[in-house]
C-alpha cells in the first residue's frame, strides 16, 4: 500500500504584476516549490481576458505545511489584496514524497 502524507495546497489567483513578489514571498516564508500558470477568468470585478499585459493574470499553486500556507496567505492578505485583484483558497492533499514539499 502507498504511503500518503498530509499537506495543504494553497492557490492564489492575482494580477501578473504580482508573480515575482508573490514567488519571493513563498519562499521566504517557508515553501519548497511551487507553479505557476497563466490563466484567464471572470469575478466580480469583471472578466480578465489577457488581451494585454496590465490584463494577465497568474495562478501560484503552493503544496506545504499548513503552517507554511497560512503563513503566506496572511502576508498576501495584507501585502496585496486591498489593492490588486486576488483570490486564495485551501485544500488538503496527500503526498507520496513528503521530502519535496
Amino acid at each position: 500500500m502507498i504511503r500518503k502524507h498530509p499537506k495543504t495546497l494553497l492557490v492564489i489567483v492575482a494580477e501578473a504584476v504580482l508573480e515575482k513578489n508573490l514567488v519571493r514571498d513563498v519562499r521566504e516564508r517557508g515553501a519548497q516549490g511551487w507553479t505557476v500558470t497563466e490563466v484567464h477568468h471572470a469575478g466580480r470585478e469583471g472578466v480578465r481576458e489577457g488581451a494585454w499585459e496590465a490584463d494577465r493574470t497568474i495562478e501560484l499553486k503552493v503544496i506545504c505545511e499548513e503552517a507554511v500556507a497560512d503563513a503566506i496567505a496572511e502576508h498576501v492578505l495584507q501585502a496585496y489584496a486591498p489593492n490588486y485583484s486576488v483570490a486564495m483558497w485551501f485544500s488538503s492533499v496527500a503526498v507520496l514524497r513528503p521530502e519535496r514539499y
